[in-house]
């Protein structure tokens, strides 16, 4: 018993160990952004809409081809149907008599069949049957059928390209989120070590103090320095805590999984800086949002070839072939049951003639459409002209934060040192060296932003242009 319980605590253990290990992730930013790319769920859905415009575009081709459609029908006379016919079609013999006398189940006594007078009540067939049919049908012309041809295709084309942009947008909010990520673990090292050599100074300052060596006011302007640091560091920790959250969503992963992530600020930035991408082509027609509006331009071209279509004749042809049963009793089932068969070939030819004007309207408000789809698919290039030289002008504009900002910080370190060597050495106001600290510490948080911006920046400028370089 004792063995079983160490076998069944070993499972237990094994199996907790995997499930943990499941939710645990170590992306570098490339992994991240192809992990993304067949995991995050609107990477998903964009590839289902695509297969689904597939299976629209079968759909359609499919309505022209032959269609085969098998019937069956079973009918039961629960009161079978009378019809009258005129007396004076029948004789008045007695061969009349029985026969009207044998088909019906009623009794007669009102009518007189020996006077021609009147009309004479008969039903005609049987009271159950059963017909079996197959139909052949083909749609030999139709101008709305070409149309819906070419519609499907570009159907298929615009689901592509939104495809294609929701991975942009995606590889880019990976980019975002995986940066932001990195800032707050940058951040909070950062917090974490300006904490730790304010601890020092605050407890080497208040022995100097007590000494009597220095005045109260600059142990009260280092407690204020410490517990702003330590308020950013809190409110920082909970910002990673939910930075992480957005980037597993980013992902396709779950909330709270464990995701470690082996890439650096420092160097993702170096990486992101490329000069050569601010010289990139310019050529809108390249890029997404354009071919999505040209798309959107030639599906209003075709609902205007629609509607001058539907003036055109439509021909149809089909065969059928069949068989039917006939019986007052259900024999249908039986070898000795005889089946009729019958078949049939047909054309129909439909000609539009008079709308009163209503397939000219149409035709004109798709007309109307597709000059403001063109007036669209303008502005787009304009739009996009202008998206272009601004995600230039703002990668370049952080690339040079960076190095600005990377040069204030290494200012502002030798500045707080000074400081701090001058406060120590006691000429130096403890106003002046928390001046200096909150200018460092404002230096390193610009630093890091700066960093991000970079990276950020390069991000957009690549969906923007629609070009993807590796780092």
């Amino acid at each position: 018993m004792k063995h079983i319980s160490i076998i069944l605590l070993g499972l237990f253990l094994s199996w907790s160990a995997f499930a943990q290990e499941e939710n645990v992730y170590n992306f570098s930013l490339q992994e991240a952004i192809d992990y993304a790319l067949e995991n995050n769920r609107s990477v998903q859905n964009a590839t289902r809409d695509i297969e689904a415009a597939k299976k629209q575009k079968w759909e359609t081709t499919a309505a022209g081809l032959p269609q085969v459609n098998v019937g069956v029908d079973y009918q039961n006379w629960l009161k079978q149907q009378v019809q009258l016919l005129p007396a004076a079609a029948f004789d008045n013999t007695q061969s009349t008599i029985d026969i009207v006398n044998d088909y019906f189940d009623v009794t007669q006594d009102n009518f007189n069949v020996t006077t021609p007078q009147g009309f004479i009540p008969l039903r005609f067939g049987t009271k159950q049957s059963v017909t079996a049919t197959a139909t052949l049908s083909q749609l030999l012309f139709d101008g709305s059928y070409l149309v819906g041809l070419q519609s499907a295709k570009v159907y298929l084309q615009i689901s592509e390209n939104a495809k294609v942009k929701t991975d942009l947008e995606v590889r880019k909010a990976v980019i975002n989120a995986y940066g932001n990520v990195l800032l707050a673990e940058e951040s909070i090292s950062i917090l974490k070590r300006n904490l730790e050599v304010l601890t020092k100074n605050l407890n080497e300052t208040t022995k100097i103090y007590e000494n009597g060596l220095e005045e109260e006011e600059s142990v009260e302007q280092l407690k204020i320095t410490l517990s702003s640091v330590e308020s950013n560091l809190r409110n920082t920790e909970r910002l990673k805590t939910l930075a992480y959250q957005m980037l597993n969503i980013t992902l396709g992963i779950d909330l709270n999984s464990q995701t470690t992530l082996t890439d650096n600020l420092e160097t993702l930035t170096a990486q992101n800086i490329s000069l050569e991408l601010l010289e990139a082509d310019e050529s809108v027609e390249n890029t997404i949002d354009f071919q999505i509006s040209e798309n959107d331009m030639i599906s209003k071209e075709l609902l205007v070839k629609l509607e001058k279509s539907k003036a055109l004749p439509t021909l149809n042809a089909f065969v059928n072939g069949g068989y039917s049963a006939f019986s007052d009793d259900f024999s249908f089932l039986e070898k000795e049951q005889d089946w009729f068969g019958s078949s049939l070939f047909g054309v129909s030819l439909n000609i539009p003639i008079f709308s009163s004007g209503m397939r000219s309207a149409s035709t004109q408000r798709a007309q109307i459409n597709l000059e403001k789809a063109k007036a669209d698919l303008t502005e787009t290039e304009q739009q996009i002209r202008l998206k272009i030289a601004n995600a230039k002008s703002e990668y370049q504009f952080a690339i040079e934060e960076y190095d600005n900002k990377k040069e204030n910080l290494n200012l502002a370190e030798r500045i707080e040192r000074k400081n701090q060597t001058k406060f120590f050495e006691g000429v130096g106001s403890s106003f002046e060296l928390r001046q200096a600290q909150t200018q460092l510490y404002t230096a390193q948080q610009e630093f890091l932003q700066a960093m991000l911006n970079v990276i950020n920046s390069k991000a957009e400028l690549e969906t923007t242009l629609n070009t993807i370089q590796s780092n």
